[in-house]
């Protein structure tokens, strides 16, 4: 195992954890004593780690590069104000999120007033998560390559969230062949019971899928004309507006460097 690899393994396992002392992360990670040591002080040294109480913890260093990220990504900057837009104008929760090295990334989310579920979403976007229980995730997995999305079922499986979570291949990608003809995906109560949500893909002009958009709502607010097609054509419409933003960023970006 590299440096730098063994350096991760000991972030992931601090984060995991919520901060650990050295033997406690040497059992943790099956390593020597000394091996962590050495690269917590090297962490440490950095100002990526700090000590408290005994214990080592991830520092606010790495709030300060997540912010970085973020602020600098084409597809936070393009959809920031029509995520918040549709919120206001839906009262409801709006996620943008986009896909890297097969997980979930949760760019931003904006809360209407009649939101539902706020510490289970605000819990999620701590974290990457899966594709294929969503309504955004599947939206993402419809237009990225067939082998990518073999990949990355054979990667993260198909963990089951609720009863009504897909966790056939086969009945994956017949969904997704739907949500391709349809320009929308849905998620009937498959990731959170009680809540349905529809999702958009947000494609360049080449239809690489750059990330989605998506409208979470309880299940008796969501029903029949609304789920099928009042919402799928809000949500449509919002990924459109996007996809225009992004194209101005980089025509921007080009007459910048020119």
């Amino acid at each position: 195992m590299g440096t730098v690899t063994t350096s991760w393994e000991i972030i992931h396992a601090l984060e995991e954890l919520r901060g650990a002392g050295v033997t406690e992360l040497a059992d943790h990670l099956e390593m020597p004593k000394g091996t962590v040591y050495t690269h917590l002080a090297t962490l440490k040294e950095q100002k990526y780690v700090v000590k408290r109480d005994g214990k080592y913890h991830l520092s606010l260093h790495f709030l300060s590069l997540g912010e970085f990220v973020k602020n600098n990504h084409f597809l936070f900057n393009a959809g920031r104000s029509e995520v918040e837009r549709l919120a206001d104008e839906t009262d409801e929760y709006v996620h943008l999120v986009t896909e890297e090295h097969g997980d979930l990334i949760y760019l931003h989310e904006a809360r209407g007033q009649n939101a539902v579920g706020k510490n289970y979403f605000e819990k999620k976007l701590e974290k990457p998560g899966y594709l294929h229980s969503s309504a955004y995730g599947k939206a993402i997995l419809a237009y990225l390559p067939e082998s990518y999305v073999e990949e990355i079922v054979d990667q993260s499986g198909l963990p089951q969230r609720t009863e009504k979570t897909i966790t056939s291949k086969t009945e994956l990608f017949d969904e997704l062949e739907t949500i391709r003809e349809q320009g929308f995906a849905q998620n009937d109560e498959e990731e959170i019971f009680g809540t349905r949500a529809v999702g958009a893909p947000i494609l360049d002009k080449n239809n690489t899928v750059l990330g989605a958009v998506s409208i979470t709502k309880p299940t008796s607010r969501m029903q029949g004309e609304e789920f099928n097609r009042t919402i799928p054509e809000v949500v449509k419409n919002a990924a459109n507006v996007i996809e225009v933003n992004i194209q101005t960023i980089r025509n921007q970006d080009i007459n910048h460097h020119r």
